[in-house]
């Protein structure tokens, strides 16, 4: 599903340079649940940049299910973007003038679907994360549990490969995140490919690997028991 190889990555500071990633191997096969950890400055959110094709790598190998990710143009990145990936986020990333239901419609359009096929499409995920009552809603009428769900429901309504979530529950309180990792676990157990990026032991534990990364480098990387929510 996902391969990595000998991954670099630097950055131009000035007259010298960064050195955030420093060859990293990485290999998520189809159906696992893996939590990536970290500190701040460990390479965890550039990783994620480079996995998410929103940035590129100087060296190595990158392939996600079967196809090499390099030397992209924008277009041909975000084409990718949309075939393979769902993306959510910390800060939810919803529009606030689109209703929940076109929200979670918005990456069908870019699919090319039509207008009825976008919201039938989207009234379904909806109704799978239980928000199918709140389709008319806007972002700032509902909660930050259920701004959460409609971004889950619009990542699934792409169907993608991978499941990316950047910190899915850090602006949530404690029962609400249990709440939202509940479900992540039952999309996993559908056989779904998550990859969790958190700086949190108790999130982290509710996934099924955890690699931890520090300076740049994979300090550990090891199969847990899931505790279930």
């Amino acid at each position: 599903m996902l391969k990595i190889k000998k991954l670099h990555k630097s950055y131009k500071m000035g007259n010298s340079s960064l050195h955030v990633l420093k060859g990293i191997d990485l290999n998520i096969e189809k159906g696992e649940m893996v939590a990536i950890m970290g500190s701040s400055g460990s390479g965890k959110s550039t990783l994620l940049n480079i996995i998410g094709i929103l940035d590129e790598h100087d060296s190595g190998d990158y392939s996600l299910d079967g196809v090499e990710i390099r030397n992209l143009n924008e277009k041909k990145a975000a084409q990718y973007r949309n075939r393979f990936l769902g993306f959510v986020f910390q800060s939810f990333n919803l529009i606030n003038f689109k209703n929940a239901l076109e929200n979670v419609a918005l990456p069908l359009y870019y699919q090319g679907l039509g207008r009825k096929e976008r919201l039938e499409k989207a009234m379904f995920h909806l109704d799978k994360v239980g928000l199918k009552d709140w389709a008319k809603h806007l972002p700032n009428e509902l909660s930050g549990g259920q701004k959460q769900r409609v971004a889950i429901a619009r990542a699934l309504a792409a169907e993608p490969k991978l499941f990316l979530a950047d910190e899915p529950t850090g602006a949530l309180d404690s029962a609400t995140s249990a709440e939202i990792m509940r479900f992540l676990q039952q999309l996993n157990d559908e056989g779904r490919t998550l990859l969790i990026v958190t700086h949190e032991t108790d999130i982290a534990n509710m996934c099924k690997r955890i690699v931890k990364l520090k300076d740049g480098i994979i300090m550990e990387d090891k199969i847990i028991n899931q505790f279930r929510c």
